[in-house]
């Protein structure tokens, strides 16, 4: 077996949902200029890490020197179905699970300590494992390595997996065969995921205004610069645009097991998180990605949710 696919089967076998291999080399200017335009046009506001690096985030080798190729690994999240009520919160998809961090980089390591047994012993090659923090444009190297295409609502769409699905990159100084990207249409006419962003966030002219996004105010902002009449119950994230694609709608729950999925974080009352003591927090979120934002910040979310709920139509 070549070496190309026997990665894939053994990133297969260590529980990824999809593999794929791309070069090293620089992104393809359409990308570089649309991320230049969204940070000219202020989208970026709040995340001032984006504009930094930007060298590395559009080339792989700057990240790790003489690379030559990108292993893209993803894993599938989508939960199995649930129901809730608007006193219940609600909790982007990925953060019903451990945080992925950790677990994916975690087996990208593995993946190289596999690639080293199908080397030659003397045979000098290094590697670098990126996951989500490094600054590296991975949907858009994903895309280019054949796992799916980039969406309107600028989350990477497998077109079987959907789009919950969280990304790993394993940059190597080996040479390999790149695959080639997916010949879709893509989004073509559909535009649902525009129409159920809850703050026009999502624009029709393709900038995303992070300012406006609920995932970033519930994270990271330190007030809800007067969107809280659009929180509704969500708490922590927001999957509108995600849950309105047509491919995610046709998509299975996932199958995989390397994250432990929490389902008593579906059944969590917003009025009691208001009551909540450090060690309540930490039962329910240590090791999760809500566990970085803190209690004070999950309490300050709950609260904007039930004011505007209690407010008088």
């Amino acid at each position: 077996m070549e070496l190309a696919e026997a990665i894939k089967t053994e990133a297969f076998r260590l529980g990824f949902d999809a593999v794929g291999i791309t070069t090293a080399e620089p992104l393809e200017p359409a990308h570089t200029q649309a991320f230049s335009r969204w940070l000219q046009e202020g989208c970026a506001e709040g995340l001032p890490y984006m504009k930094r690096h930007l060298d590395k985030r559009f080339s792989p080798s700057c990240l790790l020197e003489g690379a030559c190729s990108v292993i893209c690994v993803a894993l599938h999240y989508k939960p199995p179905a649930f129901s809730q009520s608007s006193s219940i919160a609600q909790i982007a998809h990925f953060a019903l699970y451990d945080d992925y961090h950790p677990i994916i980089k975690e087996r990208l390591h593995r993946l190289a300590t596999f690639i080293q047994t199908r080397l030659t012993r003397n045979f000098a090659w290094r590697y670098k494992v990126c996951v989500d923090s490094a600054p590296l444009a991975e949907r858009a190297l994903a895309a280019r390595a054949g796992l799916g295409f980039l969406g309107k609502n600028h989350m990477l769409i497998h077109p079987v997996l959907g789009s919950q699905i969280l990304l790993g990159e394993l940059l190597t100084t080996l040479p390999l065969p790149p695959d080639a990207p997916l010949s879709l249409d893509g989004c073509g006419r559909c535009s649902r995921c525009l129409e159920a962003c809850p703050t026009g966030a999502l624009h029709p002219n393709g900038l995303f205004q992070t300012s406006r996004c609920i995932s970033f105010l519930t994270q990271y902002a330190a007030d809800f610069a007067g969107f809280e009449q659009k929180l509704g119950n969500r708490l922590f994230g927001c999957d509108s645009c995600l849950l309105a694609c047509p491919y995610e709608q046709k998509a299975l729950p996932s199958r995989q097991t390397l994250l432990r999925f929490h389902p008593e974080r579906t059944a969590l009352p917003l009025q009691e998180i208001l009551q909540w003591e450090q060690k309540q927090f930490d039962c329910l979120f240590k090791n999760s990605c809500i566990e970085k934002i803190g209690l004070n910040k999950l309490r300050q979310n709950a609260a904007a949710c039930l004011n505007h709920q209690n407010k008088p139509q």
